[in-house]
């Protein structure tokens, strides 16, 4: 079997960490192997330095910012290059498209943050979980990030997420809901197109 890139996108509080790992247990109920990864993964050197970044220890413009955010991402392409030669159904809390997102709302250029990203593991379903700012920040009142608590900067994240969506294909699914109703919409959207019983 061919090995599967499941990416979900959206703002904080979105639900991306919940979904995710419910989608896990449903794909490995189906007999596939899986392997999961968030980022940014604060675990590797470059991760240590943007946790740094959001959150006041370092001052990074924006296009540092997502350099390293990409970098990340390098860190660990041989690894998700390893799991998909394997067949492996690879789920990603966050990937490309937040650098092109974040990035894109804080004035970068998006087809710069794209280009950047082509010779990491390109995905093969991208949904994205859809909820106002307003809800995002209602779902998690203390202890935010900077890109958490500045609302009018999460709402250019989400129309650069709902224009990405519009030209690429993705799957939208409004993440206002309950857990179950987005999990179920989720692997129904998860089995139409990529063939999962």
């Amino acid at each position: 079997m061919s090995g599967l890139l499941i990416v979900f996108e959206g703002l904080d509080q979105s639900g991306k960490e919940t979904q995710a790992r419910l989608l896990r247990r449903w794909v490995e109920a189906r007999g596939r192997e899986v392997e999961s990864l968030a980022f940014p993964d604060y675990d590797t050197p470059i991760g240590a330095e943007i946790w740094k970044g959001l959150h006041q220890e370092r001052d990074f413009g924006p296009d540092t910012l997502q350099l390293l955010l990409i970098a990340n991402r390098f860190e660990r392409k041989q690894a998700i290059q390893g799991w998909l030669a394997a067949g492996r159904v690879v789920i990603c809390d966050r990937y490309l498209a937040s650098s092109v997102a974040y990035g894109e709302a804080q004035g970068l250029d998006p087809r710069w943050l794209t280009a950047a990203q082509v010779c990491l593991p390109q995905p093969d379903l991208t949904v994205l979980l859809d909820i106002a700012p307003e809800v995002a920040a209602a779902r998690k009142a203390t202890g935010r990030d900077k890109f958490e608590r500045d609302l009018s900067m999460l709402a250019r994240v989400r129309a650069s997420y709902l224009r990405q969506a519009a030209d690429l294909l993705w799957v939208v699914i409004d993440a206002a809901r309950g857990v179950e109703a987005v999990a179920d919409e989720v692997a129904t959207a998860v089995a139409r197109r990529l063939g999962l019983p």
